[in-house]
């Protein structure tokens, strides 16, 4: 997963692309075992990386600056420090980012720290960054299915909106990740429920352990 994506339209963000040092397929799964990715966030995080990597692959083709192996790492290691906090009250997207910073992977790391919430949010009227892609895919993925926004964020009410300003949050950031689909869909030929169709499709690390 080294190297520069020739779909980066200029110089200067051909340079950055040859640059981002990105951990190889191999090398995330090892980052998962290492920290003790429980099985169901390992899936979880496959199936995420599935969304990301499929959404990328159009946004490319579409002609979009995508760095497909940095979105493939970032999708696949956004949950890698989730285990570690299991009930210590710790952001885990920032503690994962953490690893990854000092494992030397910092662009990595930027990936991840985001993809609870943007730093650039989606009114940015930037090119569509991997960090974004990874926050959107985590948003349709409700533990290892991919489903309709509606569903995942109901999922989130009924979980985690213990009080009014809980709920009046996720509720807020419903709207910033219906405003970055439209985004990220917007140069594509693809919908939304497109992505529902991954449900029935065997992804490859189901049987050989790698796409």
């Amino acid at each position: 997963m080294s190297g520069r994506d020739r779909t980066y339209g200029t110089s200067a963000r051909e340079s950055w692309a040859a640059g981002v040092r990105v951990p190889s397929w191999a090398e995330c799964l090892a980052l998962m075992e290492e920290f003790g990715m429980l099985p169901h966030i390992r899936e979880h995080c496959f199936m995420v990386q599935a969304v990301a990597r499929e959404l990328g692959r159009a946004l490319a083709a579409a002609g979009l600056p995508v760095h497909l192996p940095l979105l493939v790492a970032g999708a696949l290691l956004h949950d890698l420090g989730k285990t570690p906090c299991l009930g210590t009250g710790e952001d885990h997207a920032r503690f994962g980012a953490d690893l990854l910073t000092a494992r030397g992977y910092p662009e990595v790391a930027r990936v991840v720290a985001q993809h609870i919430h943007l730093e650039d949010r989606p009114a940015d009227s930037r090119p569509v960054s991997e960090a974004a892609i990874v926050n959107y895919a985590d948003k349709r993925v409700l533990h290892t299915r991919v489903v309709p926004l509606a569903e995942r964020f109901a999922d989130l009410k009924r979980r985690y909106g213990r009080t009014p300003e809980h709920r009046a949050r996720i509720s807020y950031y419903e709207e910033c990740c219906r405003r970055l689909e439209a985004r990220l869909f917007a140069p594509l030929n693809l919908t939304p429920d497109d992505l529902l169709r991954l449900n029935d499709r065997r992804m490859p690390w189901q049987s050989s352990g790698s796409p």
